[in-house]
């Protein structure tokens, strides 16, 4: 097996990166849209839409540590993470064009559907996710290369969710609600199918340190790993701020149509919250260099946090201004993307141990991941449902209740705000710096 050098080659780090088409693609496009679909194409109650958006994700949260240690103890002439990034990630993509290709009426039946569909795509996206978010830990032991790296898959991730998200809705209102749908399907299909090929064809030189299996159980494991203060901290933090993400995207839409409710103004206001990731991602990694991931990170949160909580005047302020801070929600998400993953390896390899269950590692991380984002689009809907919104079917004309579109906003910013502010508080106590390099 090749030696892990300090400096990783660029077509790795490329390589690497193109995952995040995949994951990026994923990661936003069921946040943006499936909510919508449910309770303004189906008809859905805002409550039971909730629902069936977190309950496929719920199910990861079990899954991702299952996956990580099944990826842990794999052997494969191609390396033991490096199969599960095109198997999974082709099932993925079928399941994706398989999500909005369901009935209309009667509505019961589009909706399990949906869940069905959702399930099948959750439980791919865990042995996709979960090898992928593994390997910086096996790639590079540098603490500063790891940032490097992950600067790609953040650069890359932002463009991805810059394309998928911001082309999903303008395809779907192009095309008309019930064709648009299913194209946005097979569309974000392909992006996934992409984005796994890449990934998986793209570091077949990646140097990579497999140990031998670990002589402890998985119950042992997940109780060491319990008892990791620095990984408990860091994790905590990005949970709560994958919640408040998963809020403003499932919001997104309906923001768009209710309070500013101009043509393209949900693409536009998408653009927004991703596009100066694609400038400041460069910028957020050499300040991490220069100045430690952990600063970064908390001015990266700081910045998240205070965009979101702006737009809240947004039934009162101009379009141009709640664009604009919205913008400022945007360059904070790059550096709070940036920077945990780029943390996260120094935490799960900082000893021999510990990288025979790197796989168990991220198999918790990504399952937090999962839950926050899930219950993002769920803490959204519950609060339309507290604010009377009321669903309709395609085609039906509904005028919203002034509560209603009080929420819309609300769940959009001061919620979002208020789960990066309580990041803050773990993310103050994280210890784990260039200064306590990780051994």
């Amino acid at each position: 097996m090749a030696e892990v050098s300090t400096a990783l080659p660029a077509s790795v780090r490329r390589g690497y990166g193109l995952g995040s088409v995949a994951t990026g693609a994923f990661g936003t496009v069921p946040g943006l849209l499936l909510l919508p679909y449910l309770t303004d194409h189906l008809g859905v109650a805002a409550g039971l839409a909730g629902v069936i958006v977190f309950a496929p994700k719920a199910w990861d949260v079990l899954l991702n540590p299952v996956a990580g240690r099944i990826s842990d103890s794999s052997e494969h002439r191609d390396g033991g993470r490096r199969p599960f990034l095109i198997r999974a990630g082709l099932l993925l993509s079928l399941a994706f064009a398989l999500l909005f290709l369901g009935p209309v009426t009667p509505m019961w039946l589009g909706a399990a559907w949906v869940a069905v569909a959702y399930l099948a795509c959750a439980t791919a996206y865990a042995f996709f996710q979960v090898p992928y978010v593994a390997m910086p830990a096996e790639i590079t032991d540098d603490y500063d290369e790891r940032t490097r790296l992950m600067t790609w898959r953040v650069a890359v991730l932002a463009l991805a969710i810059l394309v998928s998200g911001g082309a999903s809705p303008a395809i779907r209102d192009a095309l008309g609600r019930e064709w648009g749908y299913r194209v946005v399907g097979f569309f974000v299909a392909g992006l996934i199918a992409f984005g796994a090929w890449a990934a998986w064809h793209g570091t077949r030189a990646a140097p990579v340190r497999r140990p031998h299996a670990a002589g402890i159980g998985f119950g042992t494991q997940m109780r060491i790993i319990a008892t990791d203060r620095p990984f408990r901290l860091l994790l905590t933090t990005f949970v709560l701020q994958a919640l408040a993400t998963g809020a403003m995207l499932a919001g997104v839409d309906y923001v768009a149509t209710w309070v500013i409710g101009t043509k393209l103004s949900a693409t536009i206001l998408f653009v927004c919250f991703v596009a100066p990731a694609l400038v400041v991602t460069p910028l957020w990694q050499r300040y991490g260099v220069r100045r430690d991931k952990k600063r970064g990170y908390l001015l990266a949160s700081v910045l998240l946090g205070l965009g979101a909580l702006v737009v809240v005047l947004a039934r009162g302020l101009p379009v141009a201004v709640v664009y604009a801070a919205v913008a400022v929600v945007g360059v904070g998400y790059a550096g709070a993307q940036l920077f945990p993953l780029a943390m996260l390896p120094d935490v799960a390899s900082r000893n021999a141990d510990a990288h025979t269950r790197v796989g168990v590692y991220t198999g918790i991380w990504t399952a937090g991941e999962t839950l926050g984002l899930a219950l993002g689009p769920g803490l959204y809907a519950a609060v339309l449902a507290l604010g009377g919104y009321v669903s309709s079917r395609a085609g039906v004309v509904v005028v919203q209740a002034d509560s209603a579109l009080t929420a819309i906003v609300v769940g959009f910013s001061v919620v979002p705000a208020v789960l990066v502010g309580l990041s803050l508080i773990t993310l103050t106590r994280y210890s784990l710096t260039r200064e306590v390099e990780p051994r």
